[in-house]
């Protein structure tokens, strides 16, 4: 069991990153703008296409808001994670993808079309299932639900900062892109490239702010992120294998499942969960190594051929 390691390594759910009011306030800001741009790339035809492709978004969102924080909630308590370990996947592991995931699907020669459209559909349902999602499988959790009830956590007030960090910016960016096109498509990449900027630099800055603490405690994180990382990325590909979808819908559903918005996740662990050491650390690791094992994922699959594309597009036209 992982819990039997030496103290060092294990006393993570006594740790808090430091973090300034500013900082946080800044991180939101990131986030909702990082949110808005995922949005300004969006388009109601987006949200059409799910009548074209029911089966294969079907599984796609099932796997992404069923399958994996149930997985997640057993990875936990099979390895027995520390709490705040365990909170932070699960944190993680209900976090809608973000459009990351789009480009590796590209790069893979997966089904980007399904890829846009199960991104847009996954962020808005987030808005109501993450923090259920999160209220449900922490609360069944005997260690991290006691971390609930010392923050004083309710779904209600997860509800509210969603809404806010999620919520708000997808619709403004939405109907921007749908009634003012020129304006979104000039917009846009200003966006994506300045506020994944300043995202960046605000990781470096509570690195450097809390550097003892990740030096102390990454390796106990590292080993938890890519267990899971592993996982989802196989659940994603495993389930569209399954239910017998194209190979390039597996991709697509591979990458949906597997890449989270791990930046969603950083600020809610800081700014709900109030920077609890292990919540933090694995929303912030995550974000570093779910886009490593992406890029090679999508850079091997790219040299791959991706069967019948014939197949592919009678599945899609059939409502696969």
């Amino acid at each position: 069991m992982l819990s039997s390691l030496p103290l060092a390594a294990t006393d993570i759910d006594n740790v808090s990153l430091n973090t300034s009011d500013g900082m946080l306030l800044l991180l939101s800001a990131v986030i909702a703008v990082i949110m808005f741009g995922i949005a300004l790339e969006m388009k109601v035809d987006d949200f059409r296409a799910v009548a074209h492709m029911p089966k294969a978004m079907a599984v796609g969102v099932a796997a992404q808001f069923i399958c994996l924080p149930a997985i997640t909630f057993g990875l936990t308590m099979l390895l027995d994670f520390r709490a705040s370990i365990a909170l932070g996947m699960i944190l993680v592991a209900c976090c809608p993808p973000g459009n990351i995931s789009n480009i590796l699907v590209y790069r893979a020669r997966g089904n980007v079309a399904l890829s846009l459209s199960m991104t847009a559909l996954s962020n808005f349902l987030a808005i109501f299932l993450m923090p259920l999602n999160i209220a449900f499988w922490a609360g069944m959790h005997p260690e991290a639900s006691q971390i609930l009830k010392d923050i004083d956590v309710s779904a209600v007030e997860l509800l509210l900062d969603i809404v806010v960090l999620i919520g708000i910016p997808l619709c403004l960016g939405l109907l921007i892109s749908s009634h003012k096109p020129e304006i979104a498509k000039k917009v846009q990449p200003l966006v994506k490239k300045f506020s994944m900027i300043f995202l960046v630099l605000f990781i470096l800055g509570a690195l450097v702010s809390n550097i003892s603490a990740f030096v102390n405690h990454i390796a106990l994180v590292a080993v938890a992120v890519f267990i899971h990382d592993t996982l989802a990325l196989l659940l994603g590909y495993g389930i569209a294998a399954s239910f017998k979808v194209s190979e390039p819908n597996r991709r697509a559903i591979t990458f949906e499942v597997g890449v989270r918005n791990a930046a969603l996740g950083l600020g809610i662990a800081l700014s709900v969960f109030e920077g609890l050491g292990g919540v933090a650390m694995v929303a912030a690791w995550w974000g570093v190594w779910d886009l490593m094992a992406g890029l090679a994922l999508s850079s091997w699959w790219a040299k791959k051929p991706t069967g019948d594309v014939k197949e592919s597009t009678l599945e899609a036209a059939g409502g696969a």
